[in-house]
Protein backbone atom coordinates (compact mmCIF):
# COMPACT_ATOMS: atom_id res chain seq x y z
CA UNK A 1 0.00 0.00 0.00
CA UNK A 2 1.27 3.31 -0.82
CA UNK A 3 1.08 6.32 1.74
CA UNK A 4 -0.12 9.18 0.95
CA UNK A 5 0.35 12.46 2.74
CA UNK A 6 -1.49 15.83 1.92
CA UNK A 7 0.72 18.74 1.95
CA UNK A 8 -0.45 22.07 3.95
CA UNK A 9 0.64 25.55 3.29
CA UNK A 10 2.79 26.96 6.30
CA UNK A 11 2.11 30.68 7.34
CA UNK A 12 5.35 31.86 5.57
CA UNK A 13 4.24 30.32 1.81
CA UNK A 14 5.70 27.19 1.74
CA UNK A 15 4.36 23.80 1.77
CA UNK A 16 5.03 20.75 4.46
CA UNK A 17 3.94 17.82 4.59
CA UNK A 18 0.56 17.60 6.91
CA UNK A 19 -0.47 15.11 9.71
CA UNK A 20 -4.10 14.24 7.54
CA UNK A 21 -6.62 15.11 4.90
CA UNK A 22 -9.55 17.70 6.60
CA UNK A 23 -12.78 16.47 6.09
CA UNK A 24 -13.71 19.28 3.61
CA UNK A 25 -11.01 17.34 1.13
CA UNK A 26 -12.72 14.37 1.65
CA UNK A 27 -16.14 15.61 0.96
CA UNK A 28 -15.29 17.48 -2.35
CA UNK A 29 -13.47 14.28 -3.14
CA UNK A 30 -16.75 12.42 -2.60
CA UNK A 31 -15.81 10.21 -0.08
CA UNK A 32 -16.24 9.95 4.08
CA UNK A 33 -14.49 9.83 7.18
CA UNK A 34 -15.34 5.94 6.99
CA UNK A 35 -14.17 5.18 3.63
CA UNK A 36 -10.82 7.18 4.07
CA UNK A 37 -9.86 5.04 7.06
CA UNK A 38 -10.67 2.29 5.07
CA UNK A 39 -8.59 2.91 1.94
CA UNK A 40 -5.69 3.67 4.53
CA UNK A 41 -5.71 7.48 4.09
CA UNK A 42 -4.71 9.51 7.27
CA UNK A 43 -7.42 12.32 8.34
CA UNK A 44 -7.25 15.39 10.60
CA UNK A 45 -10.39 16.14 11.82
CA UNK A 46 -8.48 19.36 13.22
CA UNK A 47 -7.88 20.86 9.53
CA UNK A 48 -10.53 22.91 8.13
CA UNK A 49 -8.67 24.43 4.83
CA UNK A 50 -8.65 22.89 1.52
CA UNK A 51 -6.50 22.05 -0.88
CA UNK A 52 -6.82 20.82 -4.61
CA UNK A 53 -4.07 19.07 -4.71
CA UNK A 54 -5.24 17.26 -1.82
CA UNK A 55 -8.24 16.39 -3.76
CA UNK A 56 -6.35 15.59 -6.77
CA UNK A 57 -4.48 13.27 -4.85
CA UNK A 58 -7.15 11.38 -3.00
CA UNK A 59 -9.26 10.87 -6.23
CA UNK A 60 -6.32 9.27 -7.85
CA UNK A 61 -5.39 7.23 -4.60
CA UNK A 62 -9.28 5.73 -4.17
CA UNK A 63 -9.72 5.01 -8.12
CA UNK A 64 -6.53 2.91 -7.87
CA UNK A 65 -7.20 -1.01 -7.38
Amino acid sequence: MHHIKPSILKPNGKQKPGKGFSLNELKAAGINKQQAKKAGLPVDVRRKSQHDQNIEAIKAHTKKP
